[in-house]
């Protein structure tokens, strides 16, 4: 069997996203850093931002005149420059920019509070003029250090971030590395992030618990966009919920028509529903950051180090209640519309009782004004009988006196009194088979 027949010829045809599927688990590979390292990230919301306005500004780097569009169409690019790397990620709200360049000499462990953005590899104003806003922005340094000696190695963190609180935990199976911030927003825009990381430190590593630290803050960021929706939210649901619960004591008390009622019930019910659609995927993308969150600071698998809080502790205390605050305004929102429904079924209810009533007084008032109906059939056809019978035997006398007139000999006032008994028996047997043969055809 020849082995370098084309695969295709060995299978049925691909759907037309297998390969797409494939390779997205290689999408976004992991970065390979060599220490010491500087890491500048910006991360920029996206939704008025076109592939075109990222694509002109990724030109503007130097040597990229000749960048086509269809490089972003995977919505990932990474550029090898002069001296450093750049990496350009789009996601569904925010594009994120990763700057990987050398630490410079008087920003490595020991330093005391560096001043970092002047020796930036971009150039002036690149950085400024990415198309978006800005909504997460770190300096992370990279550099080797002997983590064995942990206590002066935290000592020298503690300086380079200008003795401010620092928030520190080791990091790896096997504490490879040492993991500090003080998630402190500068004048400059910008947070400050530090990995300590002995010599033999593998660059993907490195890449990778870089990435890792970059993406817990960029997801927090994301997950605590709900807060302030949920806060604003919080007046308006307890309002709503006092106006459900006096629609439903009047619904008790039956103080006000059911007009009147249905008409606030769906003016309530409609603002819910409005807030329900406008605001229930942000709810929805923070439980989902917040947990992109969980599993990145799983991955960092940190160990305590005595006196200092890792970061899963201070994202345990800080963001947990606010994902708290954002569940439970969400589960209101729908608490209130199910409460909303179950109001309205019971309006309906009470609207089908008062309907089905007022139908059995209508049935009512129908079935005695048919039994008036009746009698006076009855006695219309006793009236229509005598009536009848008066001018059959006026014909019978009639008839008489003409035979009388031809000689016959009989008395017409004797034939019409005689016939008087069979003609009011023959006219009722008649009506009232006439009446029966109409009752059995309805």
């Amino acid at each position: 069997m020849n082995s370098n027949i084309a695969p295709h010829n060995w299978l049925p045809p691909d759907d037309q996203q297998r390969t797409l599927l494939h390779n997205h688990v290689h999408a976004r590979p992991s970065q390979r850093i060599h220490l010491p390292a500087l890491v500048v990230y910006a991360a920029v919301f996206n939704g008025d931002v076109t592939f075109e306005q990222e694509w002109e500004h990724l030109q503007r780097l130097p040597g990229q005149e000749t960048l086509t569009i269809d490089h972003l169409q995977n919505n990932f690019l990474r550029l090898k420059l002069q001296n450093y790397t750049l990496r350009w990620e789009r996601h569904t709200e925010f594009t994120r920019y990763t700057l990987v360049q050398q630490l410079p000499e008087n920003a490595q462990l020991g330093a005391t509070d560096p001043e970092l953005l002047s020796s930036l590899s971009l150039p002036e104003g690149w950085l400024a003029g990415i198309p978006g806003r800005t909504f997460a922005a770190i300096k992370l340094a990279m550099v080797h250090g002997d983590l064995d000696r942990l206590e002066e190695v935290l000592t020298l963190a503690r300086s380079w971030f200008g003795e401010r609180p620092v928030v520190a935990s080791l990091a790896g199976r096997n504490s490879h590395s040492l993991a500090v911030t003080d998630f402190m927003l500068r004048d400059s825009g910008f947070e400050r992030m530090l990995v300590v990381a002995p010599i033999e430190t593998p660059e993907s590593r490195a890449g990778r618990v870089a990435q890792r630290l970059l993406e817990i803050e960029t997801y927090r960021l994301m997950a605590l966009r709900g807060l302030p929706i949920a806060k604003q939210l919080i007046p308006e649901l307890s309002n709503a919920e006092q106006q459900l619960a006096n629609i439903t004591a009047q619904l008790e008390n039956k103080a006000v028509s059911e007009q009147e009622l249905l008409d606030k019930l769906i003016s309530l019910a409609v603002r819910i529903e409005r807030a329900t659609v406008e605001h229930m995927y942000r709810f929805a993308a923070t439980r989902a950051y917040d947990k992109l969150v969980t599993q990145r600071i799983s991955e960092l698998r940190e160990k305590a180090i005595p006196g200092t809080q890792t970061i899963g502790e201070f994202m345990g205390r800080r963001l947990s209640p606010a994902i708290a605050t954002v569940e439970a305004t969400a589960q209101r929102m729908v608490s209130l519309s199910e409460r909303i429904s179950r109001t309205s079924d019971l309006l309906r209810t009470r609207v089908d009782i008062i309907t089905e009533a007022q139908n059995q007084q209508l049935l009512a008032k129908l079935t005695r004004g048919q039994e008036l109906q009746l009698r006076l059939q009855s006695t219309v056809e006793g009236l229509s009988i005598a009536a009848i019978s008066y001018y059959v035997v006026s014909l019978v006398l009639y008839l008489a006196k003409a035979g009388k007139a031809a000689g016959l000999p009989i008395y017409p006032e004797m034939v019409a009194g005689v016939m008087i008994p069979v003609v009011l028996w023959a006219v009722w047997y008649i009506t009232r088979r006439i009446h029966d043969k109409f009752l059995k055809l309805n």
